[in-house]
């Protein structure tokens, strides 16, 4: 029997969503270990300017706790 864990984090890139996932995802498994996956709760964007500056997600990466 194994029992996960859920955290929200939020990340944030100059390129794009998936650059902003892929940033939080990896940044997650440096700190959480046995990362199953993540739900993308929320995209936002900030605008400066009249132009996209960053993009932002919302995400809750799940993790399995050690035994």
């Amino acid at each position: 029997m194994s029992v996960a864990r859920v955290t929200e984090i939020t990340s944030s890139s100059n390129k794009s969503f998936q650059d902003a996932i892929e940033q939080g995802i990896a940044r997650a498994a440096k700190t959480l270990k046995n990362v199953e996956g993540a739900w993308i709760q929320d995209q936002k964007v900030v605008v400066e300017d009249g132009k996209i500056s960053a993009y932002r997600v919302n995400m809750k990466v799940t993790f399995i706790l050690a035994e």
